[in-house]
């Protein structure tokens, strides 16, 4: 495996996904019971910017410069602050293991899947679990198979997050879409969260029509795109699949998205979109 993302931490993409992570987060513990957070690809859980300096230019470092106004935004920008008060350290990044462990709550609990020893020994190193009181497990594995048998989860209420690297990008996608339907078979009430890549549009369009005929769930598509959509060699946009959104999360997201993209686009043609792919019953 050649990716790294150590490489692209801190871009418009790791923005737009850290984001929509946080918000899910805080929406379901406006509920008092817990819930299992479980991430597939889960990565060394915190970056050095200097890694991928000019990809952090044009995103966290972009929206640092910018006054925020939306609270979700806010929120995302002062957990990045807390990593660096903490660590002592103004150019390091939270990757989501990161930002998901701090947000959780004692009645939580979180499984993060690596496939790399080397990454998963990193993210032991870097999450403060132990002190802050919050159940972890950090498994080195297949991430989609862990995941499957994990659900449906003890606590009937889970958030997953999806973010493989897309390195073979047909196969990943179609990968994705296969083991999303059968996890919703098995366990059709968790909220999933998949961040995909946005190259060419007309591909993207195609996969998600192809996860709506497999699924009745509600599901909601938001996309930042920055970039012409129609290079399959580029990462031009970054979207996020969400299915079974929280209450009301099309609407604040619609909010904040709106806002992120006047302050990342790099050109006239960029765009945040929020729309439903299917809506939930009446």
């Amino acid at each position: 495996m050649k990716y790294r993302h150590a490489h692209h931490a801190g871009n418009f993409a790791d923005v737009h996904k850290h984001v929509t992570l946080l918000a899910l987060l805080a929406a379901l513990a406006r509920k008092d019971k817990g819930f299992l957070y479980f991430e597939t690809h889960a990565g060394r859980g915190v970056y050095d910017l200097a890694e991928s300096a000019s990809e952090a230019a044009g995103g966290i470092e972009r929206l640092q410069a910018a006054r925020c106004a939306a609270p979700e935004l806010q929120a995302y920008l002062e957990r990045v602050a807390a990593l660096r008060r903490t660590r002592g350290a103004a150019r390091l990044y939270p990757g989501s293991p990161w930002l998901a462990a701090t947000a959780l709550r004692a009645q939580d609990r979180a499984v993060f899947v690596e496939l790399l020893p080397e990454e998963a020994r990193a993210l032991r190193r870097a999450l403060p679990a132990e002190d802050a009181g919050v159940s972890v497990r950090i498994e080195t594995g297949e991430g989609f198979a862990r995941w499957q048998a994990a659900l449906p989860p003890p606590q009937r209420r889970a958030l997953t997050l999806i973010d493989p690297p897309y390195e073979d990008t047909r196969a990943d996608f179609d990968r994705v879409r296969t083991e999303l339907a059968a996890a919703l078979h098995r366990f059709p009430t968790g909220v999933v969260a998949v961040w995909y890549p946005v190259k060419d549009a007309r591909d993207t369009q195609r996969w998600l029509a192809a996860i709506e005929r497999g699924a009745d769930r509600p599901m909601l598509v938001a996309e930042l795109r920055l970039f012409p959509c129609d290079s399959r060699v580029a990462l031009n946009g970054s979207g996020m699949l969400i299915v079974n959104p929280p209450y009301q999360l099309d609407v604040r997201m619609g909010e904040w998205l709106a806002e992120l993209h006047r302050h990342l686009r790099a050109a006239a043609h960029a765009a945040g979109t929020v729309r439903w792919l299917t809506r939930p019953a009446a």
